[in-house]
């Protein structure tokens, strides 16, 4: 009966000391890991800025929003020759033709518009938000 308890002791004292045991692990990564998480990290970045199309979510003016197709061309034609730095669109959801101008990817660039053809117009005018069409720079892209 002594035999079993030294034994019993002895199994006890063994768990004991190995689960108090203060093991260190050292993991070794290859340094590429760290590359392509941030690699990764980018491209979240870019999907989260952009539609499966391509395009990026930003920011238009709304100019007008009309069931005349004629007047929607004219207002087109008259932001083209005031601004032609700027691209102007004509978008069709039934039953109006929407004109807008500009590609923004900050509202504040786009209220900075507004508030230049505001000067020239007598309508109301609005920021709405759009797919537009926009290329990164070489710095956006290696960021």
């Amino acid at each position: 009966m002594n035999e079993k308890r030294i034994l019993l002791l002895i199994i006890i004292l063994f768990f004991a000391k190995s689960s108090f045991a203060n093991d260190t692990i050292i993991v070794r990564k290859d340094p590429r890991i760290d590359i392509l998480v941030q690699k990764q990290i980018q491209l979240n970045k870019r999907s989260t800025m952009s539609f499966a199309n391509g395009q990026y979510k930003g920011f238009r003016v709304q100019i007008v929003s009309t069931s005349n197709r004629d007047e929607a061309f004219k207002i087109k034609a008259d932001l083209l020759a005031k601004f032609p730095e700027e691209k102007t669109y004509i978008i069709f959801q039934s039953p109006n033709f929407k004109v807008r101008i500009g590609n923004f990817l900050k509202r504040e660039d786009a209220e900075k518009l507004r508030d230049k053809i505001q000067n020239n117009l007598s309508q109301t005018i609005y920021i709405v938000e759009d797919a537009i069409e926009y290329t990164p720079t070489e710095e956006e892209i290696n960021q």
